[in-house]
């Protein structure tokens, strides 16, 4: 079994085609779509999810070689093992990531199993040798990690972008970007809110930067 290397793609703007217009493709065009790409789906038909999705390109015609044409990511869900073994081996030939739907032996990508929480992602795999473990820990870990975590992601975030502009010793960067991302900072997140946590971090900031002038 292949060994993967970990890796968060970004598709943003980006054409990515998918393949099969039943429930398990609307989802991985739903995931595409989240994640800001430009989606396709090519089908004969489509199920009634598929119909009602916005914002999206549907083709009602079988599969060809040339719907390939500048995309990035291309994602095979049909019923047809034939055409996604095809679909397969046109994207390997055009150097496209191709992922086949539960068929890891044709892919140049698999998908985790994914809890995503605003900006921080945490993703499982097994590497295809049990999709069912990767999503039962993703369960558990659901339970663990709670939408504050992504508040507290988006609040690193634009701190991140304020001491990058205003400190210019990478040093003194690297202290204040470290102190703001540990996890008693998390805790006042949990039990103050956002609000009172960015005027701690504030201060944090303007201690450091005091501290070494």
């Amino acid at each position: 079994m292949a060994k993967y290397y970990p890796i968060l793609l970004n598709i943003q703007d980006k054409k990515c085609l998918v393949v099969g217009g039943g429930n398990v493709a609307w989802r991985k065009v739903c995931s595409l779509k989240d994640a800001g790409a430009r989606v396709t789906v090519v089908s004969p038909e489509f199920c009634p999810e598929m119909e009602k999705e916005t914002g999206i390109e549907r083709i009602r015609q079988k599969y060809e070689e040339e719907f390939l044409n500048g995309v990035l990511v291309v994602v095979a869900s049909t019923d047809d093992e034939e055409v996604n073994k095809k679909i397969y081996y046109d994207a390997v030939k055009m150097g496209i990531l191709v992922n086949v739907v539960d068929r890891p032996e044709f892919c140049s990508f698999i998908v985790p199993a994914t809890i995503s929480r605003g900006d921080l992602s945490i993703s499982i795999s097994t590497g295809g040798a049990s999709p069912a473990l990767a999503r039962n820990i993703r369960e558990s870990l659901e339970k663990q990690f709670g939408d504050e975590y992504g508040e507290f992601a988006k609040l690193l975030s634009e701190t991140r972008r304020k001491v990058l502009s205003e400190v210019s010793d990478e040093s003194i960067r690297r202290d204040i970007l470290q102190r703001i991302a540990g996890l008693d900072m998390l805790e006042i997140v949990k039990q103050k809110g956002v609000a009172e946590a960015r005027k701690k971090i504030l201060r944090i900031i303007s201690k450091k930067i005091q501290k070494n002038k």
